[in-house]
């Protein structure tokens, strides 16, 4: 999670060299679009480490983003929150493919909550918070950034990317849930699971806490004064729609089994072509 982030933070130093340059109009449009494309491809994906790492590079997108409409604290702010639950949500994902006897389609797994709790608690909680669920580390940055997007004079093409790729986040980490929690044990032969690596555990719930508690704890210490946000209700309020919007996507597009192979079929094409 800092790894690939190091670019971001490359950038977010030298901020006052690249203020007022014609570039960052162009970084922001693909960074927006680096966004979207990211949340949709993560939308057909069957791979388990493919999807952490295509809602990394929409994070990324996201980042780099607020870092071109010159706002270098928010991108730190926000790189620092999502570092904590993306930490911890990859610290889960290696936990249940070691689990499942290394395999990594998602379509194999199912009911892990039932054998691995707690694994499956920090793996649900780092998803709420990269979503932006209220209250949880992601929402302090993301909610603010899409505030300040709200505010900005810009064009509706970013308004639109921007929050398409929020509720981008919110539907992959719908379906995600449903493929590895709701549905019932899929690995047909092989019965390999056994029970929580405590050691792992430990680690994993101290990136929990942080993952809580970090969103408000930097945001009252990084920022030297509140960011003064004046917007109508609607717009205040537009996270938390496009938020819902995405669950209800999420789960309804769940539950039409949309990934049996005759339905998958029928829009071949398309899907190729988003995946």
């Amino acid at each position: 999670s800092t790894l690939v982030t190091a670019g971001v933070y490359l950038l977010i130093r030298f901020n006052l060299m690249l203020i007022d340059m014609f570039f960052l109009k162009f970084l922001l449009l693909l960074s927006g679009l680096t966004m979207f494309m990211a949340g949709i491809s993560a939308n057909y994906e069957f791979d388990l480490k493919k999807i952490i790492a295509l809602s990394t590079l929409s994070q990324l997108g996201l980042m780099m983003s607020i870092l071109s409409m010159g706002m270098p604290d928010l991108a730190f702010f926000h790189l620092l929150t999502h570092a904590m639950f993306k930490a911890l949500l990859f610290m889960c994902a290696g936990v249940v493919i070691h689990m499942m006897n290394d395999i990594q389609d998602i379509r194999y797994m199912g009911g892990i909550s039932f054998y691995i709790p707690l694994t499956s608690l920090c793996l649900n909680i780092s998803n709420l918070a990269l979503c932006g669920l209220p209250f949880l580390a992601g929402f302090y940055s993301k909610d603010l950034i899409l505030e300040m997007v709200s505010m900005s004079n810009l064009n509706l093409m970013i308004f639109f990317l921007y929050y398409f790729s929020t509720g981008l986040t919110m539907f992959y980490t719908i379906r995600l849930l449903f493929y590895l929690m709701i549905n019932d044990y899929n690995l047909m032969v092989i019965y390999n699971l056994y029970d929580e690596d405590y050691i792992m555990v430990k680690s994993m719930f101290m990136l929990l806490f942080m993952s809580l508690v970090v969103g408000s704890l930097l945001s009252w210490m990084i920022f030297s004064y509140p960011y003064m946000i004046y917007l109508p209700m609607s717009l205040k309020m537009m996270v938390i729609y496009v938020m819902l919007f995405g669950l209800l996507m999420g789960y309804l597009i769940s539950n039409m089994k949309i990934y049996s192979i005759n339905k998958f079929l029928m829009t071949y094409n398309l899907s190729n072509f988003l995946c």
